[in-house]
């Protein structure tokens, strides 16, 4: 596990009630704290692996007695809802529904692809609208995301609909372009820090939160042999 204060602070002075920023839709997973304004202020990641369940809580914990942060001064929770793989997108919201509900916070859902489109977006001021997130749905398909629009299967035989260098990969080397590949890397560097921010907003004008009954992480694959989509999920293809 490796973590990174960010924005100059040596952790939280236990004092601060920040929110907290969990993101297990890729292969990474990553979490955070940050300011009620979104402002990123330190962060820790780690291979996802195929441990989540194992590894997600006491991972958390560990992060935030470094950060200096008690559960119970916590917020608000921010979590990305994906698409992403079944295991990992269960086990986060899972974790991050049972804090909130634990404790007594706020939680809101926000698209891990919207995040990472926007982390991807951002060229000094200027907005590049036009990008498309490729993301893998299994060992052959992918599924595209844009902005402001439902993800798209893309089997694996068919090209992405999408300009080559308007496409933003991740998790897919060796199975897209390296050009796309290297914006989705820095794409996911921006991730928590995008979540961030879009859950800060969100906040701001739905200080209640998500209906945590009502949130449902958006599945690309489930796991093999399982043929019907989960009551607390949405899925695009079947492993």
């Amino acid at each position: 596990m490796t973590a990174s204060p960010l924005g100059g602070r040596d952790g939280h002075d236990g004092l601060r009630r920040p929110l907290l920023v969990v993101d297990t839709a890729t292969s990474t997973i990553v979490v955070g704290t940050a300011t009620g304004d979104g402002e990123l202020d330190a962060s820790s990641s780690w291979p996802a692996g195929h441990r989540h369940g194992e590894t997600l809580l006491p991972s958390l914990g560990r992060f935030l007695g470094e950060q200096n942060v008690r559960r119970s001064r916590l917020a608000g929770i921010v979590v990305g809802t994906g698409p992403g793989a079944f295991t990992g997108l269960r086990v986060g919201l899972a974790t991050a529904k049972g804090l909130a509900l634990g404790f007594g916070i706020p939680l809101v859902g926000i698209s891990t692809g919207e995040a990472l489109l926007a982390a991807a977006a951002v060229d000094g001021d200027a907005i590049e609208p036009d990008l498309a997130l490729l993301l893998p749905a299994g060992p052959w398909d992918r599924v595209l995301v844009r902005r402001g629009q439902p993800p798209r299967l893309v089997p694996g035989a068919e090209r992405p609909d999408a300009a080559p260098d308007r496409l933003v990969a991740v998790d897919l080397v060796d199975r897209a372009p390296a050009e796309a590949v290297a914006r989705g890397e820095r794409a996911r560097a921006g991730l928590l820090a995008a979540l961030a921010r879009l859950g800060a907003a969100r906040f701001a004008t739905s200080p209640a939160g998500d209906d945590l009954a009502a949130l449902v992480p958006e599945y690309v694959t489930l796991p093999r042999g399982v043929r019907d989509v989960p009551s607390d999920g949405v899925a695009l293809t079947v492993e």
